[in-house]
């Protein structure tokens, strides 16, 4: 059934609280990583890559913090997420938005193999063409 206001309203603040715990973990992991860094160990790809992801979060959290802590801003919040849909922290992303992105990678991928087994073959028909 449908969901009351209040039922709505908690929802989001559990979101946030979990997105934002989320981000405070990554951000201690991080900060153990560039601590690692500074030592002389090398990071693997992976945690390179984690590490890079967690500091454009905590460089995206800058624009996200003025919707909180400026009072009745965050009534905007929805607006400006649908002009600029990355701007939130990777933290705070649902499950919907992130199967939703993998399927658009997914059809875009699919598009660009489609294109290039096309080109492929045509190119294939033509030197044919060229040798018979």
């Amino acid at each position: 059934g449908k969901k009351s206001l209040r039922q709505k309203v908690v929802e989001e603040l559990k979101h946030y609280y979990h997105g934002f715990h989320l981000l405070w973990i990554d951000t201690k992991v991080a900060a153990r990583m560039v601590w690692r860094l500074l030592h002389g160990q090398v990071l693997t790809r992976r945690e390179r890559r984690r590490l890079l992801r967690t500091c454009a979060d905590l460089f995206r959290l800058v624009p996200f913090l003025v919707f909180v802590i400026v009072p009745f801003m965050e009534f905007l919040l929805p607006m400006f997420l649908k002009l600029f849909p990355e701007m939130l922290p990777s933290t705070f992303e649902t499950e919907s938005k992130k199967e939703e992105k993998q399927r658009k990678k997914l059809n875009a991928k699919l598009e660009l193999a489609k294109f290039l087994r096309e080109t492929i073959a045509e190119m294939a028909k033509r030197n044919k063409a060229d040798t018979g």
